[in-house]
Formats: C-alpha cells, sequence, structure tokens
C-alpha cells in the first residue's frame, strides 16, 4: 500500500482542516478548489477513495497513533 512520507502527511491533513473553517465562514469560497486539490493529495497519499477514509486512514499513519487506537470511532 502506498504511504505517504510522514513529513507530508500532517501537513494535508492541518491543510485540510484550515480550508474547512475558511470555507464554512464563506459560504461559496473561492478556497473550494484548494480544498478539492488537498482531498485528493490525502486521497492519494493514503490509498483512498473518499476524504472521509482518507482522514481515518491518515489519522492511523500519523506518528504517535497505536494501532488499536479506537480514537475514530463513534460511539453512540
Amino acid at each position: 500500500m502506498l504511504m505517504a512520507h510522514p513529513a507530508v502527511l500532517p501537513g494535508l491533513v492541518d491543510r485540510y482542516w484550515a480550508l474547512s473553517v475558511l470555507d464554512a465562514a464563506e459560504g461559496e469560497s473561492p478556497v473550494r478548489r484548494q480544498i478539492e486539490d488537498v482531498e485528493r493529495a490525502l486521497c492519494v497519499s493514503t490509498g483512498t477513495a473518499d476524504v472521509h477514509a482518507a482522514l481515518i486512514a491518515a489519522r492511523h499513519q500519523l506518528p504517535g497513533t497505536g494501532t488499536l487506537d479506537d480514537s475514530v470511532l463513534i460511539s453512540g
């Protein structure tokens, strides 16, 4: 499986969240294209086809995350 370089993945995740905040604050935002570019990069970097799956995969690939980390599971 393709694995992103450890120095790249945290930056992509941080950029995604920062752009998401800007996009939510402005409604029809000019940052939409930038978000789509980051989403694509995250999906390619994690070997996924969906940004939500990419974020979960990224979380598990980031340094300090254990293989048994269940912090991404929804409690219900």
